[in-house]
């Protein structure tokens, strides 16, 4: 291939707008450029390489025994509505009506649609197990989309779903995608981990994240130090304190004047205390009501965990208003006693003994409070988020917290749509039972951005070999050399027969300039061609990623870039 002929509009410097590293360098590098926030268009180099993720995930599916369909983007209002999800999905679900009136949406996935097919078409236990999957444009309207490919609202997507007689069955499928998503991300030349997370409007009863590492990462992970436990930040579990709590204070609690300390911060400082002795008191308001949730004074909340306990899909923080009606008193000044709301409990202030709450009373806190003798608590659970001082609940060793991209995520289902859509078989006796689902997304535009910010230095993109748009750069010193033009050409034209992919670089620029670009593109392997090295009958092959350099004799080169190209395929 011949860049003259290819729109490669390479950009000098950074556009304004993009945040992280691969967001940059897909603009510079003329792989895409933006149509709209969250959607981009794919150029020729861009497209290249998206097509190598989708034959790799192709070829791993097809090889895991799933069969390949394409189903519709747009989805009638009635399967979502069937299903309950039309009502709890949220704004990130693009509604629409047609010319008729009829209520519909752009899919940001697939459940539905799958179920009613499947529903269709199956009817007996001779047709299970059964795996369908497709790589398609779905849309998710972001409130802040951000990080270019990384959080985009249109973006592409393999998305799978199993069709099982019971749950053994479904666990062995569940099993299978496991094993295809790791030699998929271990194909692309990705460095990732497999975590545990909660499986949010998806649904099902347990989920694994396949995560990207990379100090960029928008995603917290935690991982043991000693045993296999890892799992998102979401899911991560906090272990309750460990023992009885200590005793209750024998005085009661004692209102304290506290002019103007609002904080944890403030209140530490104003009571010579530390963090771990204050407990806050947050007010949330959800669908079935407002809720008070009490947390140490270092320690944050997880919503998701709070959303599960509580098994609601609405959770916000309340209002400055709403805070001083529900309390009688400001922000800041929030306490457990005498509180007319649900109250629940985060692990560790269940061990506390004596505590320094809000008063619920303007400029007032109260020191000496115990959760066991002074409030009427709910529930006592894990709501909190994870520290990297909290051991692993699996074996009790440190953790790390580490940082990631998503690049797929597999669920266990059940019976979540089968039972709401009433997809069912009949089983070996002529029963009619329900189908078991699992379901398996993998984000394959994502896994553009996500290779280049795991890959990536000053001078542009590292492309793992198996992902970039080509495979050598072959560029002419200068193709005004009689013998550089005829050699390189002739290089061109053997290296294309015996299978490599080559982007010859035939413009009349500056050796500099061609240089920068091919480091910028990242194509793994240079090949420059000039007349210095070709009187000594040798070519110049550089490598991207360690930048090491060799000169070979020009009848070795094409035997040394195969070698080369299938010893980075097989790592």
């Amino acid at each position: 291939m011949l860049f003259s002929k290819l729109l490669i509009p390479t950009l000098k410097e950074n556009p304004a707008e993009a945040e992280a590293v691969s967001h940059r360098l897909l603009f510079r590098a003329g792989m895409v450029r933006k149509v709209a926030a969250g959607i981009y268009n794919y150029l020729p180099l861009g497209l290249r390489v998206l097509r190598k993720v989708e034959n790799i995930v192709r070829q791993e599916m097809n090889r895991a025994g799933a069969q390949e369909v394409l189903l519709p983007a747009v989805q009638p209002a009635e399967l979502w509505q069937e299903s309950g999800r039309w009502q709890v999905y949220g704004k990130e679900l693009l509604r629409f009506k047609d010319r008729h009136g009829r209520d519909g949406c752009f899919g940001p996935t697939h459940e539905e649609v799958i179920t009613d097919l499947v529903r269709k078409e199956v009817h007996s236990y001779r047709q299970l197990p059964l795996n369908l999957y497709q790589i398609q444009t779905k849309f998710r309207d972001e409130i802040r989309p951000r990080f270019g490919l990384i959080r985009g609202r249109e973006f592409i997507m393999k998305d799978a779903y199993s069709f099982h007689a019971d749950e053994a069955d479904a666990e062995v499928g569940y099993g299978q995608m496991y094993q295809a998503y790791q030699r998929i991300f271990t194909r692309c030349g990705l460095n990732f981990k497999v975590v545990e997370a909660d499986t949010g409007p998806i649904g099902g009863s347990f989920s694994h994240e396949f995560m990207v590492l990379t100090d960029t990462g928008e995603d917290v992970l935690v991982s043991c130090t000693a045993c296999d436990y890892a799992a998102n930040l979401e899911k991560a579990e906090c272990l309750p304190p460990a023992g009885n709590p200590a005793p209750a204070p024998k005085q009661r609690w004692e209102l304290v004047h506290t002019p103007g300390t609002r904080t944890v911060e403030e209140v530490t400082a104003f009571f010579r205390a530390t963090p771990q002795e204050i407990v806050k008191t947050l007010i949330y308001e959800t669908e079935e009501g407002p809720v008070a949730v009490l947390l140490r004074g270092d320690h944050e909340v997880n919503e998701v965990k709070l959303k599960n306990l509580l098994r609601v899909t609405d959770l916000v923080l309340a209002s400055a208003e709403r805070v001083k009606e529900l309390t009688g008193a400001e922000v800041g000044f929030s306490g457990p006693i005498g509180l007319r709301l649900p109250i629940y409990a985060d692990y560790a202030v269940a061990g506390m003994a004596a505590m320094i709450t809000g008063a619920n009373q303007d400029q007032h806190h109260l020191v000496g409070v115990n959760l066991t003798r002074d409030v009427s608590v709910n529930q006592v659970a894990d709501l909190r988020q994870v520290t990297a001082q909290d051991p692993c609940p699996r074996c009790g060793a440190a953790i790390n917290l580490l940082r990631g991209i998503e690049v797929g995520h597999i669920f266990k289902l059940g019976l979540k749509y089968s039972q709401a859509l009433k997809a069912t078989f009949l089983d070996a006796n002529g029963q009619e039972r329900y189908l078991y689902m699992g379901c398996y997304g993998i984000g394959v535009s994502r896994i553009m951005a996500a290779a280049i910010e795991q890959g990536h230095d000053e001078d542009g993109i590292i492309w793992p070999m198996a992902l970039a748009p080509f495979q050598v750069s072959l560029i002419p010193i200068s193709l005004f050399d009689e013998p550089t033009r005829e050699t390189v050409y002739r290089l061109h034209q053997k290296m294309e027969e015996a299978g490599l992919e080559v982007l010859l670089d035939d413009r009349d620029e500056r050796p500099g300039v061609k240089f920068k670009d091919a480091d910028l593109l990242g194509i793994p392997l240079r090949v420059v061609v000039g007349p210095k090295t070709l009187a000594t009958g040798q070519v110049e092959v550089r490598h991207r990623r360690d930048r090491k350099t060799n000169l070979l004799p020009i009848d070795q080169i094409v035997e040394y870039l195969l070698e080369t190209m299938a010893r980075e395929l097989s790592a």
